[in-house]
């Protein structure tokens, strides 16, 4: 590998080939939800390692899955940085045990940054338990207006995301943001949501400059915390919502307590092995 001046070299890295699976999640047909890369490993390198595979994959996020005993540690990278929760990577690792390095399973559980995940299949969906992720409520600050472009009604906000409020869901759908302005609001990302049209509870998008994703296609993190608060404004315990970026993709969200089940499809794409 040649050196790149400013550029961190791996260290310690796995030798020959490694599996790489490239799917569509939240997608119930190929080019549409998130694409996500999936890479079995027998142990995790050193991280400088992890961040070149997730740079060279370029997609918004890479899983990195180690067999532990009946469940997987997993980790997730955008092509700049680690993550500590993502929920379409997440459902791809799912299918990439269930049918590929398990076929025939139906339970899996995940050991993570964010606690243990378990993803059951349910026909031909899988069904993530994740942690939810409420916010509260915070004053409509200029600086997110400037970077959006348009005014929301509410602005929310947790220790991961700003999420901003609109009643007009075409606005959402419109919205072009300043991505370094978003960039500079001091939050890992910024969840803009309106109310459903059509089919839908509700919609959403995701930006995410700080983290290397300018718009995640659909973000199953994000909706540990659109859910919490759909469900309370709609009164409805179960929701069908629709991230309205241009691959889009539909997310079943249920609400248990103090935890959120997402559940999608998901599509294979590429299946090889990466060289590393």
């Amino acid at each position: 590998m040649l050196s790149t001046p400013g550029r961190e070299m791996p260290t310690r890295r796995p030798r020959g080939p490694v599996r790489l699976f490239q799917l569509d999640a939240f997608a119930h047909r190929r080019f549409s939800g998130n694409p996500a890369a999936v890479m079995p490993l027998d142990r995790f390198p050193d991280d400088a390692v992890l961040r070149a595979l997730a740079a060279e994959n370029n997609l918004s996020e890479t899983a990195f899955l180690v067999s532990a005993g009946k469940e997987y540690r997993l980790r997730w990278f955008t092509p700049v940085t680690e993550v500590p929760l993502c929920g379409h990577a997440t459902l791809a690792s799912a299918a990439v045990v269930m049918e590929r390095l398990e076929p025939g399973r139906k339970v899996v559980v995940f050991q993570s940054a964010s606690g243990p995940l378990t993803v059951r299949k349910r026909g031909r969906r899988y069904v993530m338990d994740f942690p939810a992720r409420p916010a509260k409520r915070a004053q409509v600050l200029p600086a997110v207006t400037k970077a959006l472009g348009i005014a929301p009604t509410e602005l929310w906000e947790n220790e991961f995301n700003y999420m901003a409020v609109y009643e007009d869901p075409v606005q959402v759908r419109k919205l072009e943001p300043d991505f370094p302005a978003v960039a500079r609001l001091g939050t890992p990302g910024v969840i803009v949501t309106a109310p459903g049209d059509g089919s839908f509870d509700f919609i959403s998008r995701y930006f995410a400059p700080a983290k290397g994703i300018n718009e995640d296609p659909v973000t199953g993190a994000a909706h540990c915390t659109l859910a919490p608060y759909w469900a309370a404004r709609l009164g409805k315990g179960e929701l069908r919502a629709f991230q309205a970026s241009r691959r889009g993709g539909e997310v079943v969200c249920r609400l248990a307590g103090d935890r959120v089940a997402l559940e999608g499809e998901v599509v294979f794409y590429l299946e090889g092995d990466a060289w590393v």
